[in-house]
């Protein structure tokens, strides 16, 4: 049923995918480029059902209940539960989602490294302690307003040079335009 209402989305709007899914991949952190405005959520998500790949996004276990839980679901959503552990503290989202991708052989998450859809000077950087820790690449997913296309660009493999990653994954940010361009990568 969604493969069938993204197909209907990308025909009647226009859009088309491009790029492949890394062969052999199946756990990563895909990060979601650029993060403009709550109609990324729609594409990405209409693109990432079209190509088969089975992306999800975290959400406070909190958002997850009822009528809005089961459509969160359905969407992708996981629910994160920052339960305590050892030493009396509460797990970071951070700590939680490489949990989560040690345990599974087959889940990609889903982060926005902005943060918000402000135009920001920085990435946030947890989706590269995620990827790192949980020892999966990181999948450039990406809409491009201008030329209506989604899909799947670069990925790489945590080395620990984390600035100079950032930065080569930023630069193919650069060459894509968010529905809000201002709002674009930095």
């Amino acid at each position: 049923m969604m493969k069938a209402l993204s197909k209907f989305l990308f025909w009647i709007t226009g859009w088309e995918l491009v790029g492949e899914w890394p062969k052999g991949v199946k756990n990563a952190v895909l990060i979601a480029i650029p993060h403009t405005s709550n109609w990324d959520l729609l594409y990405a998500r209409a693109a990432f059902f079209l190509m088969d790949i089975p992306v999800r996004f975290t959400i406070k276990k909190e958002a997850m209940v009822g009528p809005l839980g089961w459509i969160l679901s359905g969407l992708g959503a996981i629910a994160i539960d920052r339960k305590r552990i050892p030493g009396g503290r509460k797990q970071t989202y951070t700590e939680a989602m490489i949990g989560m991708l040690k345990e599974r052989e087959d889940l990609v998450i889903m982060v926005t490294p902005e943060g918000t859809r402000s135009p920001v000077k920085k990435w946030k950087t947890g989706f590269y302690h995620i990827a790192e820790g949980a020892g999966v690449p990181i999948v450039v997913g990406f809409l491009d307003y201008k030329k209506k296309k989604a899909g799947i660009g670069p990925h790489l493999y945590p080395d620990g040079n984390m600035d100079a990653q950032i930065e080569e994954l930023k630069a193919f940010g650069r060459t894509v335009t968010g529905r809000h361009p201002e709002k674009g990568i930095i």
